[in-house]
């Protein structure tokens, strides 16, 4: 019976091809705007390490004096994240600080340029599945010895060398000479999620979290030595003369670590605790039960870390997707209603009322269909636009396998919904009212 329905279907559609054309129209349209803004969604609020995430942890303490601080800062400062580090008591573990130094390449022509670097320790790659072109990271000896040895991105070696292997090379980063040990596959999280600090008091504005990593990695330590006292600061609550960043009262290290069970996550908890009372003891810490962890997911969503603007064109678009399901209830009820005379006939000679359903929403259904395939094309059309537009997450915007088939899913269930009343209707006719109009 269903190739019988799909055949009238079809000679339906041909037989009212203008009110056809409108009703495919108001699907692909309302289709293509709220799947573009879904996939961005999608791609923006994905979980960045899938299988990982749930073992990997954001410890927080506060070293503030300031009474009026209510909750731990992001970030934290170097003493105590040294401390937490040094004392070995997760799976895996990384400091994090930022800096923006000026890079030579003495091997190259190249003019020197301002790298985006991360200092961090050996675990970093490990623990955030960080992908490997050449060569590899540094080991916990060249953490310890302050090593100069950096791991540069795909997108600094394609600039510098050419994307050709450029492992046991020189760079000069700020006046030190650094060894190349590794370059990284293309690597793009969604987002730079070892780096959301501060999400929540930007205003909505948190599209940077989108941008490209950083193109320089090197040991902590090591990073210390080259760049004293000038990486980027989170913020300070005393004076700071700029010229101690290690013991000035000032936040601006991170520290990420990896517990492979609930329980080591409860023990590192309370470590944390004890660790946080025994700094108040020596009076270091104000705040005595000043300390959390969070999970990474936890920790993205309690920084908002998905641009508002997103959020609110996503919830515009399916607004509009809404308005077109309306539009295209009333069209399909003028169309079925129209044919009231031929369902009249069709109930007179022995049809069920659930044949005349079960014919209408085939109906509708290949209307979705139809739309499906043209907010496919309007899909991919305002991905592309959003490709071609000056924000930090534009190059993410892309149409993956899930989203295909969500397109298609979506846009049959919404003209099928669209498609129930009018078909309800439709097997509602009388025949014999019907039959006497003839």
């Amino acid at each position: 019976m269903f190739g019988y329905y799909l055949d009238l279907a079809l000679r339906s559609l041909k037989r009212n091809k203008v009110l056809t054309v409108l009703m495919v129209l108001a699907i692909a349209v309302g289709i293509g705007a709220s799947m573009t803004t879904l996939t961005v969604m999608h791609l923006l609020s994905g979980d960045p390490l899938p299988g990982r995430s749930q073992h990997l942890f954001y410890p927080q303490v506060d070293p503030s004096s300031s009474p009026s601080q209510k909750q731990p800062f992001d970030v934290m400062d170097y003493r105590s994240a040294v401390d937490l580090w040094s004392a070995h008591r997760a799976d895996r573990q990384a400091l994090v600080a930022h800096a923006t130094l000026k890079l030579r390449s003495p091997e190259t022509n190249q003019p020197p340029l301002m790298a985006k670097t991360l200092a961090t320790t050996s675990d970093f790659f490990p623990m955030f599945n960080v992908p490997f072109q050449y060569g590899s990271g540094w080991s916990a000896d060249d953490d310890a010895r302050n090593t100069r040895v950096v791991v540069i991105s795909d997108d600094l070696n394609r600039k510098l060398f050419g994307g050709a292997n450029s492992v046991g090379r020189t760079l000069q980063l700020k006046d030190s000479d650094v060894r190349i040990v590794g370059v990284l596959a293309p690597w793009r999280p969604s987002p730079v999620f070892y780096d959301v600090a501060g999400g929540r008091f930007s205003n909505g504005d948190t599209a940077n979290f989108y941008g490209k990593p950083e193109d320089v990695y090197l040991p902590f330590g090591a990073g210390q030595d080259i760049n004293p006292n000038s990486f980027e600061m989170f913020t300070c609550w005393g004076d700071d003369d700029g010229k101690h960043q290690q013991t000035s009262p000032c936040v601006w290290v991170a520290l990420w670590v990896e517990l492979d069970s609930a329980t080591k996550a409860s023990d590192y908890t309370s470590f944390l605790a004890s660790y946080v009372a025994q700094q108040k003891s020596l009076g270091r810490f104000v705040h005595a039960d000043d300390s959390r962890l969070m999970g990474l997911m936890q920790w993205l969503d309690f920084n908002r870390v998905v641009p508002s603007d997103v959020r609110l064109q996503m919830w515009l678009a399916f607004a509009f997707l809404a308005i077109c399901l309306f539009n295209t209830v009333g069209l399909l009820l003028a169309k079925f209603l129209r044919r009231a005379g031929e369902i009249g006939v069709r109930r007179a000679l022995g049809a069920t009322r659930s044949a005349v359903f079960a014919q209408c929403l085939v109906e509708a259904g290949l209307i979705g269909v139809l739309g499906g395939i043209g907010g496919w094309l309007l899909t991919m059309l305002g991905l592309w636009l959003i490709r071609r537009q000056p924000v930090e997450y534009a190059d993410l915007a892309h149409l993956d396998v899930a989203m295909f088939l969500s397109t298609f899913a979506l846009a049959v269930v919404v003209s099928l919904l669209a498609g129930a009343l009018p078909a309800l209707r439709a097997s509602r006719i009388a025949p014999a009212l019907q039959l006497k109009t003839l």
